[in-house]
């Protein structure tokens, strides 16, 4: 008994320790303007303004435009880039040793300042996994000191091209990819903005309950109040025992005590969703009881084949089998022959002044190839494709795993779905028996048929099966919003969920 009464006493204190931490911390907080707020909240109006204005929509939010600017990114590698480069000035005056043709050396002073400018234009070609470029040159250089002379080279000019000749074509993987990965990012934002719904259901039901509990408790301490003074004047005139009216005595009291943690409960809850809401504290939130859900049963075959069209997480397995393969073909590339080809054509000239530097332009050409071929690495090159191999394998492995669980997962919530409006009737009876069953109680109490422990036993009935309808009809909602964001699909509409993502990267 002494251990239950300072459990009870702790889990008061912490209470109150927690209100004190609002009171204090609250007026720091940082406040979002808010319109005026209503008397009353529907579970969809929390739902909107939590896909509104709550911490979690920013987090997608701003989530999901990392990943729209990582596709946007990969698309302007495929568009032509412009860029120019510059140098100037290049100052340089120092001390250079030449060797003459006897074999001595001579030392000479070498001052002078050139500048540099490029302009190139590049386009990737992504079915080589090469690169183009158009290019045009322009350098000065003056001779300072005592022979004084300027000369202009210049590349009117250049065409050329650089392919690597390896077997791997990163470009192409990037085609397959990232439109793979920026679709995932998509429906992985409606799921996040889905799952905002299901915790709003879980506050809007945590307060709503609250809001029951308190209800509830002043409805007992009423009743109590009244049966305890009834009581003392029957004691008075020797109709009941002592212990009858210590018993009543004592209901009383625990009546009182639940009032006061009824009333503090509320006030922590509603903390709760005003913080997740972004509301302040004189936004006064009373919530109304929602009706279940519209749709009563759903087939599990129609659940699939929608979670197979629009679920973000077997776009994930895809990619990650791509992923997976693309590092295989990396590392094969890696472990033998690798050649690098490049070649351009343009025309060229030098003058001593700029206005003659482009006239009559000679041709220049050049090709390069490049080889690398290991000879000796120790089984390096081999070990990185036999890990690559591995782990392409451990993901396929991983991968089949995930849908078996995926798949069983998802029939066990479309099995749980389909029996909470069954669960919502028996609850919803249970109620109704147990308010009745306590009002025949309390009247035959009060011609003293039954003591007061039988009173005390259908009025703890009672409150039991009033927040067990409200458990029921918050496991419903939860239910529906967890299939809707698996599926990405609104049952009630029967049709897809969806958003204008022009909107949401701005």
């Amino acid at each position: 008994m002494n251990s239950n009464f300072m459990l009870n006493k702790d889990n008061v204190m912490s209470r109150y320790t927690l209100l004190f931490f609002m009171a204090v911390s609250f007026p720091f907080s940082a406040i979002a303007q808010q319109p005026t707020a209503l008397e009353n909240y529907s579970l969809a109006d929390v739902i909107k303004l939590a896909k509104d204005q709550s911490p979690d929509a920013y987090r997608a939010k701003n989530s999901f435009r990392a990943s729209y600017w990582g596709f946007r990114t990969y698309k302007a590698a495929f568009l032509p880039s412009l860029s120019l480069n510059a140098t100037v000035p290049n100052f340089n005056r120092s001390i250079i040793k030449y060797q003459l043709s006897d074999g001595t050396y001579s030392y000479i002073e070498e001052n002078s300042n050139s500048a540099y400018a490029n302009m190139s234009l590049n386009q990737n070609i992504g079915l080589t996994g090469g690169n183009l470029y158009v290019s045009s040159d322009l350098m000065r250089t003056d001779q300072l000191g005592s022979d004084r002379s300027t000369s202009y080279l210049t590349t009117p000019v250049m065409i050329g091209f650089k392919q690597p000749i390896s077997g791997y074509n990163s470009l192409r993987w990037q085609r397959k990819i990232e439109p793979l990965k920026y679709e995932e990012a998509k429906r992985r934002y409606l799921q996040d903005m889905e799952n905002v719904s299901i915790k709003a259901v879980n506050l809007f039901f945590s307060l709503l309950i609250a809001q029951q509990e308190l209800e509830v408790a002043q409805i007992n301490y009423a009743n109590t109040d009244t049966l305890y003074k009834i009581a003392k004047g029957r004691f008075n005139i020797g109709t009941i025992a002592e212990n009858d009216l210590l018993q009543m005595e004592l209901s009383f009291l625990n009546a009182d005590k639940a009032l006061n943690e009824a009333k503090i409960d509320l006030e922590v809850q509603k903390y709760k969703l005003r913080s997740f809401l972004g509301f302040n504290d004189n936004v006064n939130i009373q919530l109304s009881l929602p009706d279940p859900p519209t749709v009563k049963e759903l087939g599990f075959i129609d659940v699939k084949e929608k979670v197979g069209v629009n679920n973000p997480d077997l776009l994930l397995y895809q990619r990650q089998l791509l992923e997976s393969q693309e590092k295989v073909a990396q590392a094969r590339s890696q472990r033998g022959f690798q050649a690098n080809i490049s070649a351009s054509y343009g025309l060229t000239q030098q003058a001593p002044e700029w206005s003659n530097a482009y006239d009559r332009p000679q041709n220049q050409q050049q090709v390069t190839l490049g080889l690398q071929v290991p000879i000796l690495d120790w089984g390096l090159g081999k070990g990185k494709v036999k890990m690559a191999q591995s782990n392409m394998e451990l993901v396929r492995v991983n991968v089949q795993q995930s849908i078996v669980d995926f798949d069983q997962q998802l029939l066990l919530q479309v099995m749980k779905y389909n029996i909470e409006d069954e669960q919502l009737y028996i609850a919803t009876k249970a109620d109704t028996i147990a308010q009745k069953r306590y009002e025949v109680t309390k009247q035959r109490f009060l011609i003293g048929k039954i003591t007061v422990l039988d009173l005390n036993v259908a009025q703890n009935e009672k409150d039991a099966a009033k927040i067990s309808y409200l458990n029921a009809l918050e496991s419903y909602w939860s239910s529906y919003y967890n299939l809707q964001a698996v599926a990405l699909y609104d049952f009630s509409k029967n049709k897809p969920l969806d958003t204008d993502f022009d909107l949401v990267i701005k």
